[in-house]
């Protein structure tokens, strides 16, 4: 059966695992076809596109390091010129500093890598690909813009980790509201703000962690990628066509007070 977003074309970065890879699925689940970036991980990412592709929809993998600026044009170009077209544009590839070598670097260091792989890269795609969106559009539905940003970034988490996030995502989520007044009305954009969402470091982290994140959220429970999927699907869909300009927490309801 065809799904609201039938016709089509999506392209999700960061999408060979975690929140990336869940939200490819649900899109396709609508009835997109959708193009799968990763950094390195092709493998796991054709994965995810024969999946996408077992579901009836069209589905090809681009590997780019998002990082480096003489990746950003190319990766614009080749998912344009995919299918001609690019309606729905997903910036969800971040960079993991948690985990593997890079938990042992300096903060500077990981405030560099952040900044380049979430920042300048979400700005870069989010303007080239908003151009070529407002030039193609013919009326009817807005093309879709969804940038990734973070629950705590406007309240603020002490910490490394908190400063960190908190500078990288506060500065998506306020480039994303001036954005969608650049764009509109021929492209909408939105940024999604997930809490604790039980990705790879979430499945590895102490103890003390995993009772603060289940303390955190009014739901008491860590959040998963489909849940977080679920709600982009929402915002890139027609459903949603008078939501521009915003950022949509996902996180059970956050819980303020003495409880933390």
């Amino acid at each position: 059966m065809p799904g609201e977003l039938a016709g089509k074309t999506a392209v999700v970065t960061g999408a060979s695992s975690g929140i990336g890879r869940a939200i490819a699925l649900e899109l396709a689940e609508g009835g997109a076809d959708v193009l799968i970036h990763t950094r390195a991980r092709r493998e796991a990412a054709e994965q995810v596109a024969a999946a996408i592709r077992r579901r009836g929809r069209q589905s090809t993998v681009v590997v780019a390091d998002l990082g480096h600026v003489a990746a950003l044009d190319p990766l614009i170009h080749s998912a344009w010129d995919w299918q001609d077209k690019v309606e729905i544009w997903v910036n969800n590839a971040g960079g993991d500093v948690l985990t593997g070598e890079a938990a042992g670097w300096s903060f500077q260091e990981k405030l560099d890598y952040l900044w380049r792989v979430e920042v300048r890269a979400t700005t870069w795609l989010s303007r080239g690909i908003g151009q070529q969106m407002r030039s193609a559009y013919q009326g009817g539905d807005p093309a879709v813009i969804l940038n990734m940003g973070w629950d705590q970034a406007e309240q603020g988490m002490g910490g490394d980790s908190g400063e960190l996030f908190a500078t990288i995502k506060g500065a998506v989520m306020a480039f994303s509201r001036s954005l969608a007044q650049s764009l509109s009305p021929s492209v909408r954009v939105n940024c999604l703000a997930p809490g604790w969402i039980q990705t790879a470091w979430g499945q590895q982290a102490s103890e003390g962690w995993q009772q603060r994140a289940s303390r955190e959220s009014l739901l008491e429970r860590w959040g998963q990628p489909a849940d977080v999927a679920r709600v982009a699907r929402f915002l890139v869909s027609p459903a949603a066509g008078f939501v521009n300009g915003h950022t949509m927490p996902v996180n059970g309801g956050f819980r303020y007070g003495p409880s933390n």
